[in-house]
């Protein structure tokens, strides 16, 4: 079939929207019709050519909602009609990291996901006659795409697709960080470093752990004022003070669980010291470049305090996405405000939460 995509054809250009063939789904596979599509900083460091292990031309976009159209032989657990979440991060249910409570790093397609082609080591996009690699195994900038049933998460129907992407990525990376990775404890002091979408999530998920005293670090004196709005307690502008701000809030402890959600290096080192001497736990959720790294002074560790990392906020994708849409249902999490309709420009300025893309 034709469709129309955001086709990334070279680094540093803008997306070209371009007419793709777009063949049926093969076994295991699902045709899904994007309604919408957040837009992450993912697909901005691949276009600009920043990842080495990027490559073009392909369509980008992992963070989709939309309604499935078309199913492949054996797939049992997503019908035509079913509201959809794509998933970057697949569950086969069945690979030891899939039947293991401590990672959701499912290893069933890992390996083909990464070369760019769905699990049979091809792909299902042409452009111009020639074979196109997927991106992140969802290729969600277009108006429809070709997916594993195991990178699918079956949604509640109530649920707005525009707010249900939002749970494809970001918002659930920062909420399973706080609940899945950290564990944040009832009546825990916890700060979090950056207000973006992940940083945001993470304050969510503090909140709904319980925590007592929620402490958001960032640039933005806009986005601190959104962190109050979903559950931070208090509030400190980012620099290079920001550690000595934390222990001036805690007594010179630290924080026993900090957050880090910039991707930046130095804001990880400021987490790590931000956490409490004894049993401090430093969660990274943000990504930074490939090839950075991250140097830590020997003696917070042995003083106690703990780095764990956390993809995709260890998240077991079609699982728990579709709790955390019913909680957002409830009223639990509010993800209205997250949405904005604008595309990469709002992104690069670092304004805004989530630019979401919708599909007409």
């Amino acid at each position: 079939m034709r469709i129309r995509a955001a086709v990334l054809e070279d680094f540093g250009q803008p997306l070209a929207v371009r007419e793709v063939e777009l063949a049926e789904p093969k076994a295991g596979e699902v045709l899904v019709r994007l309604v919408a599509c957040g837009v992450c900083h993912t697909d901005l460091y691949t276009a600009s050519g920043a990842d080495p292990s990027g490559y073009a031309p392909t369509v980008l976009g992992h963070e989709g909602a939309g309604v499935v159209e078309h199913v492949g032989d054996g797939v049992t657990s997503v019908a035509p009609g079913d509201h959809v979440v794509t998933l970057f991060s697949p569950q086969c249910r069945e690979c030891v990291h899939c039947l293991s409570p401590r990672t959701n790093l499912c290893l069933a397609i890992r390996e083909q996901q990464n070369k760019g082609f769905l699990p049979d080591g091809t792909t299902r996009l042409m452009l111009d006659g020639e074979p196109m690699r997927h991106f992140m195994g969802t290729s969600t900038f277009a108006e429809y795409t070709v997916m594993p049933e195991i990178a699918l998460a079956k949604v509640s129907r109530d649920a707005p697709l525009e707010t249900a992407c939002l749970f494809a990525c970001g918002l659930s990376t920062g909420l399973g960080a706080a609940t899945n990775t950290a564990r944040v404890e009832a009546g825990s002091t916890a700060v979090v470093f950056g207000a973006g979408m992940v940083g945001l999530g993470a304050v969510i998920g503090c909140r709904l752990q319980g925590a007592e005293r929620i402490v958001c670090v960032d640039l933005s004196a806009e986005r601190l004022e959104l962190a109050r709005h979903h559950g931070a307690t208090e509030t400190i502008v980012g620099g290079l003070d920001a550690v000595q701000a934390v222990l001036d809030l805690t007594g010179g402890f630290g924080a026993d669980y900090t957050f880090e959600a910039t991707g930046s290096v130095a804001v990880m080192r400021q987490a790590v010291e931000s956490a409490r001497m004894g049993w401090g736990l430093c969660t990274v959720a943000g990504v930074a470049g490939k090839g950075e790294v991250l140097e830590v002074v020997p003696r917070y560790l042995i003083t106690g305090r703990r780095i764990a990392g956390s993809s995709f906020g260890g998240v077991k994708g079609r699982d728990q996405v579709p709790e955390f849409v019913e909680l957002y249902l409830a009223g639990e999490i509010d993800a209205d405000p997250f949405v904005v309709n604008q595309g990469f420009e709002l992104m690069e300025a670092q304004n805004g939460i989530r630019s979401v893309l919708s599909f007409g």
